[in-house]
């Protein structure tokens, strides 16, 4: 075995993580009464569960496991190299198949480190409950119907026949499209399917609300922290016969999958059916069945199972009642809980007590509900499996039904959207092109999570990237302009089927004004009614592509595709009518609204006033009021105006970046001029910023005539919103861009702006950057050409001696203009001195220097003083605390700095200087009559020393000693 860590050691916290048997707990006791042939058993049940539940931890339970011999040194590190690259899913798997080849001793020593750190992981947590709550032997219930049912070979021709008509049936993924042309495209479903993310749980309503209300990163943020957390994800083969079944029963399974509209709930089946038929998953289903409750709406007669399944597979007349002998075999699907017309109200107690409700036999006649209802509850054909999807509106309908998992789609999470689009382009360039578009832009990038709103943007987007005609420079630059295309698609395709497309916009805009304004996203028929909309006309195509209607509840709502389309159509709706009123006063009762329910509508609003906005809706629409579009280009004037002075708060900050995002969606660069074009200073530091935001501040900063201050720092822009921002960083004269998580890769961008001929950037600030040696090249040749650049700070990051060499090369160029240099906590040592006093000593406008918190040492200051002593130095700020300074290297520092007739200004603290320094350094303070301030402070002096030191400021005037 490879030598472990060390035994003297904890590898895991300052405490060991070796299990504390507590007797009390009914988990402690269970694991003691295992067998090891039964703990063999638990893991297994568990493994999928496991591998996820344990990804947060699975260090620590790799060093517990290195600790206690079972894993070697070098298993150890190959799982934590996993964690250090990211892959926590793949350590965490590693860990349990090393686990289960060890053996009991190991499984056993695992599972009691998951006692001792479960109330710290949720997901360890809700595994270690479920164990406790199957009771005293809950090995009965991982043993129900683990193995598979052996189908009789008289009947394997007929699942033959079965499956290959469910294969050619689902085998391909028919979508329609908002073009005329082409109104419904045919995929193969195994090209166009991406993985959805299921969770094993169903959320509060309120929550799913907050999922089609929120927008931004911090949203998409939520939902993975989330998951890493708390929700479990779960396959979709794992709906049955799974650790995830919340009710232990032997008489059959049943599944309920919850998905907002659009979420792929009904491709999700598809795909379920389609895998089964070509021998995927579920080898234990001998036969599966696949219904829609829209079709069975059709059915309004009573009739029997043998029946309902011979009307969709007329093949299987005379196996049926062989089928009926083995109901364990028997998967039955739902799909669309929610479009169902009759009555299935689980909670109604005359189910259990009137026979009427109960269908018992395969054979009798009943309603199509009751057969679901019996199907469902395993009092027909108990044993079988079903699976019910349904929107969260008809959930409720599921409370009280014998529901043995409970799933939601929560649709796409991280890379699943861009392997979406992928799939949706034959072309990888046009859908590499159309992703890198929806995910610059924060509204468009959340709208992503669901595979609906991804088709839709696929369609807008695509053909400015693909039809000849099209130019690139065409495609929608903002959100108002990708929308007005969606609507103006869906007035070319369906504008005829009604008289006046403008009478109906104008009124459902009416409504989704109202809805807005009382964050409503759900509406009825008496809602329609209210504003002469009729139910009736969503026969029309034009209707249904604005409002999705859902039957669901015993009621019929309506909802738009997504709350920024809502918020779109209530946005235009200002611009169609013939009373506008007081526009002005509107936006501005809005913009008073502080919880932010009209920040999209308002940016909407003030997009539709731009030509490019307006022009092709009007083509249907008729010409948009010119005395709204006057008003509104008076507000954002009037709201820029007031805005662009008051940046101390926060929400003074947040205010002028969302006038700013008004400016860019007008793309009214005469406005924009008149209202910016004089700004001079511009400050968002500590405000998170999207890279949308900085694609708008470029915007603004572009026309601009000079920004004499721009400061972003600990804004959270990254790369990618520097990237955004690029292309008008070279107007600025004093950047702040510290604590954004650059990497190196943003210096390289930023390296592009200071080669700029037009380049004004004075004050350069990167402090705390994740920069490294790497980024030093490009820099170091930006400076050599840059004219301007004056004052660089590159303090709090990785640059290392090999990263100071590039640099101090670049100082000697006698073209580089740096005077002032910030170099503190950079992972410097003595090494580095020797190339940074060669930059000193040629660097005569070098006039400020910060070296404080490196590895410096005495050494390091020795070479420095060299340097120091030179007549060509120029330095009068030196900051050099916390480098490891002690008394010994005082006096080739007193000597050096005897000579240099330039320094004002030394700081020293920090360091190990003791009292014997205090003689040298009080002469220094004496002599140096230059010298107006020393910072001595966090060194080891007495009190008494320090008052010597202190009292020489009594000496000469206009000299600081702090101590």
């Amino acid at each position: 075995m490879a030598e472990g860590p060390n035994r003297g050691e904890d590898p895991t916290s300052s405490k060991r993580m070796r299990m504390e048997t507590d007797p009390n707990t009914a988990i402690t006791e269970f694991l003691t009464k295992c067998d090891d042939y039964q703990l063999f058993q638990l893991t297994k049940f568990y493994r999928d569960r496991l591998e996820q539940a344990i990804e947060e931890v699975v260090d620590g339970i790799s060093s517990l496991l290195t600790y206690e011999w079972h894993f070697s040194g070098q298993e150890h590190q190959k799982v934590v190299d996993l964690v250090e690259k990211g892959n926590r899913a793949d350590s965490s798997k590693l860990l349990l198949n090393l686990v289960m080849e060890k053996g009991s001793r190991a499984r056993r020593v695992m599972w009691e480190s998951f006692v001792k750190m479960h109330h710290a992981v949720p997901k360890l947590d809700k595994i270690l409950k479920e164990i406790q709550e199957l009771g005293p032997d809950p090995f009965d219930y991982m043993n129900i119907r683990r193995g598979l049912s052996e189908i009789p070979s008289h009947l394997k021709d007929v699942q033959k026949k079965h499956k290959e008509t469910l294969r050619v049936q689902t085998e391909t993924l028919r979508v329609n499209t908002i073009l005329i042309k082409e109104k419904v495209k045919i995929f193969q479903l195994v090209t166009l399917y991406t993985e959805l993310t299921v969770i094993s749980t169903v959320r509060d309503r309120t929550l799913v609300e907050h999922e089609l209300l929120a927008r931004g990163r911090d949203h998409e943020e939520w939902r993975e922290k989330h998951l890493r957390r708390e929700l479990e994800k779960i396959r979709t083969d794992q709906l049955f016969q799974s650790s995830f079944s919340r009710r232990k029963s032997k008489s059959g399974s049943s599944a309920a999958v919850s998905g907002v509209a659009g979420i792929g709930k009904t491709t999700m089946v598809q795909k379920i059916v389609y895998d089964w038929a070509t021998g995927k998953i579920y080898p234990h289903f001998q036969f599966v069945f696949s219904f829609k409750f829209r079709e069975l709406n059709a059915l309004n007669c009573r009739i029997n199972l043998w029946n309902l399944i011979l009307i969709f597979y007329p093949y299987l007349r005379n196996i049926l009642g062989e089928l009926w002998k083995n109901p364990v075999g028997l998967l039955f699907i739902f799909d669309g809980l929610d479009e169902f017309q009759e009555s299935i109200e689980f909670a109604d107690d005359q189910r259990n007590t009137e026979p009427q409700y109960m269908c018992t036999d395969p054979e009798s006649r009943c309603k199509v509900s009751d057969i679901v209802h019996s199907l469902i509850q395993h009092k027909l054909l108990p044993g079988c499996s079903v699976l019910v999807t349904s929107r969260p509106t008809a959930l409720h309908l599921l409370e009280k039904a014998e529901i043995s998992v409970w799933a939601e789609i929560l649709g796409f999470v991280g890379e699943e959207r861009k392997e979406y689009f992928n799939k949706c382009f034959e072309d990888q360039s046009v859908a590499a092109a159309v992703f890198k578009h929806v995910e610059e832009n924060e509204i468009l990038y959340t709208m992503c999570y669901n595979p609906s709103y991804c088709w839709i943007l696929g369609l807008s987007l695509g053909p400015f990237f693909t039809q000849r005609d099209r130019k690139q420079q065409r495609v929608p630059k903002t959100i108002t302009q990708l929308y007005s295309y969606y609507i103006y698609n869906i007035l070319k395709n369906h504008g005829r089927e009604i008289e006046s497309p403008r009478d109906v916009l104008l009124k459902i805009g009416e409504m989704a004004f109202t809805g807005v304004s009382e964050k409503k996203i759900v509406f009825t028929n008496g809602d329609l009614i209210k504003y002469n909309l009729q139910p009736s006309q969503f026969l029309s195509g034009f209707m249904m592509e604005l409002l999705e209607r859902d039957d669901s509840a015993q009621n019929v709502v309506y909802t738009f595709p997504h709350l920024t389309i809502q918020e779109f159509v209530a946005a235009l709706a200002q611009f169609l009518t013939t009373d506008p009123g007081d526009i002005r006063k509107l936006l501005s009762e809005a913009h008073s609204k502080k919880d932010g329910r009209f920040e999209i509508f308002l940016r909407f609003v003030v997009g539709l006033s731009s030509s490019r906005s307006a022009r092709p809706l009007e083509e249907f629409l008729g010409p948009f009021l010119h005395q709204t579009i006057c008003g509104v280009i008076d507000w954002v004037k009037e709201k820029v105006e007031g805005e662009i002075g008051n940046t101390e708060s926060e929400t003074g900050k947040r205010n002028l970046l969302n006038t700013f995002h008004y400016l860019f969606e007008s793309q009214n660069q005469t406005l924009a001029r008149v209202t910016v074009g004089s700004v001079e200073t511009l400050t968002f530091s500590g405000l998170r910023l999207t890279p949308i935001d900085c694609a708008v501040l470029s915007h603004v900063i572009g026309l601009c005539d000079t920004i004499k201050h721009f400061d972003l720092k600990n804004c959270s822009i990254q790369c990618e919103g520097l990237q955004r921002l690029g292309p008008a960083l070279h107007k600025c004269q004093e950047l702040r861009l510290g604590s954004n998580k650059l990497g190196d890769s943003g210096v390289k961008l930023l390296s592009a702006a200071l080669r700029n001929p037009d380049c004004k950037i004075q004050e350069l600030q990167l402090c705390g950057n994740d920069l490294t040696d790497s980024c030093s090249e490009d820099l170091s040749s930006a400076l050599s050409t840059n004219w301007s650049l004056t004052v660089l700070n590159m303090g709090n990051n990785k640059l290392g001696d090999s990263g100071v060499k590039l640099l101090s090369a670049a100082l000697r160029n006698p073209d580089c203009k740096i005077q002032e240099l910030g170099l503190c906590d950079n992972d410097l040592s003595d090494s580095s001195t020797e190339d940074l006093s060669s930059a000193l000593s040629a660097k005569r406008s070098l006039t400020v220097v910060d070296l404080s918190y490196n590895k410096l040492g005495d050494s390091g200051v020795k070479r420095l003083s060299a340097a120091l002593s030179n007549p060509d130095c120029k330095i009068q700020k030196l900051h050099l605390d916390g480098i490891g300074l002690t008394d010994s290297c005082t006096e080739d520092l007193v000597s050096a700095l005897s000579t240099n007739r330039s320094l004002t200004d030394l700081s020293l603290g920090s360091n190990s200087f003791t009292d014997r320094s205090v003689p040298a350094l009080r002469s220094l303070i004496l002599t140096r009559r230059r010298l107006k301030r020393i910072w001595l402070g966090g060194n080891q002096f007495s009190p008494n020393r320090k008052r010597q030191l202190e009292s020489l400021q009594e000496y000469r005037r206009g000299l600081t000693v702090d101590v």
